[in-house]
């Protein structure tokens, strides 16, 4: 047995392929991805139809505002440099693909963990901003962390606070678990 992406077990038996788990695949679509998509989508359009570009409403008085911005980037305006057309290619292109393997690595998993919950976070996320991208040729971003003038986080949205949390799940796992390394408890045992 080995442990695949996803933190399931994989058997090496080459007569026994890899058979898609279509069961743990929706169950994590439906449960993570689609209610992260929604809610960001839902927060985006609530700010658009409430705020003006660039409003700003403090909700800590120098900590944290509600700031209406759109990115035409990636996250913390990565890209934004390049035509709207190549950025628009590469970024649509990129996000499709990441979508597609993160669906493949669920599908081949054998049980829910927390590299699925990561996982299918991030994909929730990507796949917000992706309709951002499709529709509006920008991502929407709102959530200001600040601290007066002398600390100043990029403005960034909740499907990228998805993305965020899913990749600190993914690196926390696997910092955490030993695969196929045996502890020295299990050893004497």
């Amino acid at each position: 047995m080995r442990q695949n992406l996803a933190g399931g077990t994989a058997t090496t038996d080459p007569a026994r392929p890899a058979v898609p788990s279509w069961r743990l695949l929706w169950l994590t679509l439906g449960l993570v991805s689609f209610p992260v998509l929604l809610i960001d989508q839902a927060s985006k359009l609530w700010i658009v139809s409430h705020l003006k570009l660039y409003e700003t409403i403090p909700l800590v008085p120098h900590w944290l505002d509600l700031t209406y911005t759109l990115n035409p980037g990636a996250a913390f305006s990565l890209f934004a440099g390049l035509t709207a057309h190549l950025r628009a290619t590469l970024l649509l292109t990129v996000s499709i693909a990441t979508a597609l393997i993160i669906v493949w690595v669920l599908a081949r998993s054998e049980r829910f963990t927390p590299v699925t919950l990561g996982l299918g976070l991030i994909l929730g996320g990507a796949g917000g901003n992706l309709i951002d991208r499709a529709v509006k040729g920008r991502v929407v971003d709102f959530i200001y962390v600040h601290y007066r003038q002398a600390f100043r986080y990029p403005v960034f949205n909740l499907a990228d606070s998805a993305i965020t949390i899913g990749v600190a799940l993914i690196l926390f796992e696997a910092l955490t678990t030993s695969h196929g390394h045996t502890s020295p408890r299990e050893k004497s045992g």
